[in-house]
């Protein structure tokens, strides 16, 4: 049977995108908390700088909803928080985002045969990387949104694994809201009549609008755009999506991960949210917006209340979701929040 040809590509290198290598390891079958199994499993990723002698500089960075590898590269460069003079960064990608393997990409589970995974299964194949890769404790680990909600998983999962947390825009349990938008987001794609597979139309537009206009963002970060100009905004928009969104049938998949988790469901803590927060053992930052329409800030606040070596920043501006985002006006804030917490940490056992 000839194989079958990769429905998403990674899209070529964009502003602000560092060009790295991109790595691939395979894992085999991969058992998920489920009890089913992703079969012929490989977990992407790309490395930057080079491992101290003491082995005591590695940093793990973890993608959001849809992304890639390259969703926090505005943290990574000479002078920045991740510097590759300083650190060896390891970006990996998530199960179901197109580079890893994906309903759009698996040989032998296409499409909606793809089992579904979770957000601890994503983590549990960051754990695998890393044992292949013979790594120990991290310096830290750094994730954005879905990345955010990964990293704080591993402090409850593995929490003597790190000296720190970084977590942007996260949830450690993800809200009624967030539900409602990716169940909304979800009826728009299957309704198209490219679903499962594509190709995709107008339903791909309404969703591409949908997630990077509204939930993405608030409303006073369109104060300054005149009403007549707000539909060629979302038709750049839709425009820019064509080119670098991930595929739809992947991001319904990750968005079913993004609804059902909760750190409280970890094994060990019988559904108890704060009980688990409250076995995070590694200092931990977390950064949200004054508003956030898709990750609602209440679950950061209120996890950084139970975490018990929390900092938590409240980012002004009106950026909304996107605030952890590249071309984020508060990047320099961001930057220079996170430099300063890792500096901190930088000689702590």
């Amino acid at each position: 049977m000839p194989l079958r040809r990769p429905r998403w590509r990674h899209p070529g290198l964009q502003p602000g995108w560092i060009d790295r290598p991109h790595q691939t390891l395979a894992l085999g079958e991969l058992v998920l908390e489920s009890g089913e199994a992703i079969r012929d499993f490989e977990i992407s990723y790309v490395v930057h700088g080079t491992r101290a002698p003491a082995d005591d500089n590695v940093i793990l960075v973890l993608t959001a909803i849809g992304s890639t590898h390259h969703r926090l590269d505005f943290l990574i460069g000479p002078g920045r928080p991740l510097d590759p003079a300083r650190h060896f960064i390891i970006c990996a990608d998530a199960i179901g985002n197109g580079l890893s393997t994906s309903p759009s990409n698996s040989q032998t589970q296409p499409d909606l045969s793809f089992p579904r995974f979770s957000i601890r299964d994503m983590v549990a194949s960051q754990y695998k990387l890393l044992d292949a890769l013979g790594v120990g404790r991290l310096a830290s680990i750094v994730g954005a949104s879905m990345g955010g909600m990964q990293a704080l998983q591993w402090g409850v999962s593995h929490p003597d694994r790190m000296r720190s947390l970084v977590a942007l825009v996260p949830m450690a349990r993800t809200r009624s809201w967030s539900v409602a938008m990716n169940e909304v987001a979800r009826r728009v794609l299957r309704a198209d009549p490219g679903f499962p597979s594509g190709p995709y139309g107008a339903g791909f537009e309404t969703w591409a609008a949908l997630t990077r206009v509204i939930t993405n963002r608030e409303p006073g970060a369109l104060e300054d755009i005149a009403p007549a100009a707000i539909p060629r905004l979302v038709e750049r928009t839709i425009e820019a999506a064509r080119s670098l969104a991930s595929d739809p049938l992947d991001w319904i998949y990750q968005s079913w991960a993004y609804d059902a988790h909760d750190v409280g469901a970890t094994p060990g803590f019988a559904g108890d949210t704060t009980a688990a927060l409250r076995s995070i053992r590694a200092p931990t930052l977390l950064l949200v917006p004054d508003l956030d329409l898709y990750n609602p800030v209440e679950d950061a606040i209120e996890a950084a209340g139970f975490i018990p070596d929390a900092t938590l920043v409240r980012l002004g501006g009106n950026a909304g979701h996107a605030v952890a985002a590249d071309g984020s006006p508060q990047l320099d804030e961001i930057r220079g929040a996170i430099g300063d917490f890792l500096n901190a940490r930088a000689g702590q056992p």
